[in-house]
């Protein structure tokens, strides 16, 4: 299993590029970051200063969309990074959520999303594409090399995943819902006549490592807000009695709205309604023992990269005890002599 960080581009930047080095230090291999231009600083000038900073570390955004950027501005960044760094770039995409709600926006279609995979891939790995009736390519580049990993929650999602996407994000470490997701996108690969494993699966959450269960609820809880937005577009879109797994949509009977202005923010003031229950089986808590159970069950399910999020108050402490303890955990074993 790859290990990754999340990160907020709050100012300094020089911050973030400091825990970016820091994740590198203990084993991590991919750096992401949210992607709101408005909330947060711009993500691929700090994407630079990260890779000019670290030896190895893949970075991208988690997540991207096709509405605040265009596809062909999103390519051109990808491959200049690459270009300046050695293809050390992922891209991360979605329908878009605080990006575009921000600016009172509308998430992007299925069909638009489809169409940025295939744009962004064909022209981030060199290759030419069809735009408005004309073949394009970028003429500066035949060394660049992209892979596009779509995130989501609803089975059309899920399924476009499946068809055309070289990985998948899903946002929260459920067990049960994971499981799910994988299934749905693995049965859509092998109907598009993909071979299943050979896309990534990223299981993506807040990692908190320390004893004190109540601290970590409040410090976290904010994640089960910012998924509850996107569970609660999918209850309206296909109803209550819906297929979806009922641990994934039952706990947003109680929500009543949000505020971006506190997106992704440890003890926010909106999420009241997301039970201790629900942070438990969202996040990754408790200490570093539990994070390697929670963390082989989920290798089992086919996951294949864990990405933590570190917005909360024990940032540096959780880092090393991962370095420490947790990846050499799930790390493959390989004897010096048989």
């Amino acid at each position: 299993m790859d290990f990754g960080v999340v990160l907020q581009n709050n100012p300094p930047a020089s911050r973030v590029v400091d825990l970016a080095r820091l994740a590198e230090t203990h084993g991590f291999s991919h750096v992401w970051t949210f992607d709101s231009h408005l909330l947060w600083q711009e993500p691929f000038v700090v994407y630079s200063q990260i890779l000019a900073h670290t030896r190895k570390v893949v970075v991208g955004p988690m997540v991207t969309n096709p509405i605040t950027r265009d596809v062909t501005v999103t390519a051109s960044a990808f491959a200049t990074l690459n270009e300046m760094f050695g293809n050390r770039t992922v891209c991360g995409i979605g329908r878009g959520d605080s990006a575009v709600r921000v600016l009172n926006g509308r998430p992007a279609t299925l069909a638009q999303l489809r169409d940025a995979v295939h744009v962004i891939r064909e022209l981030g790995n060199a290759r030419p594409v069809e735009i408005n009736g004309s073949s394009v390519r970028f003429p500066w580049t035949l060394s660049s090399r992209l892979e596009v990993w779509v995130a989501g929650y609803g089975p059309r999602t899920l399924a476009l995943t499946g068809d055309v996407a070289d990985g998948f994000i899903l946002q929260l470490a459920d067990p049960d819902v994971t499981a799910w997701t994988i299934r749905v996108v693995r049965e859509a690969a092998e109907r598009a006549g993909r071979d299943p494993d050979s896309l990534q699966f990223c299981v993506a959450a807040p990692m908190y490592v320390g004893e004190d269960r109540p601290h970590m609820h409040d410090q976290t809880r904010w994640f089960g807000g910012m998924v509850g937005n996107h569970v609660a577009e999918l209850v309206a879109r296909y109803g209550a009695d819906s297929d979806l797994p009922r641990s994934l949509t039952d706990y947003i009977a109680g929500r009543r709205g949000y505020d971006y202005n506190q997106h992704g923010r440890a003890g926010n003031t909106h999420t009241d309604f997301v039970p201790d229950e629900v942070v438990e089986r969202f996040c990754l808590l408790g200490p570093w023992p539990e994070h390697v159970a929670r963390l082989k069950e989920l290798a089992a399910l086919g996951v294949t990269q864990f990405a933590g999020y570190l917005m909360h108050d024990n940032k540096e402490e959780t880092l090393r005890e991962y370095g420490e303890h947790v990846i050499p955990a799930l790390r493959a074993h390989v004897l010096a002599k048989a």
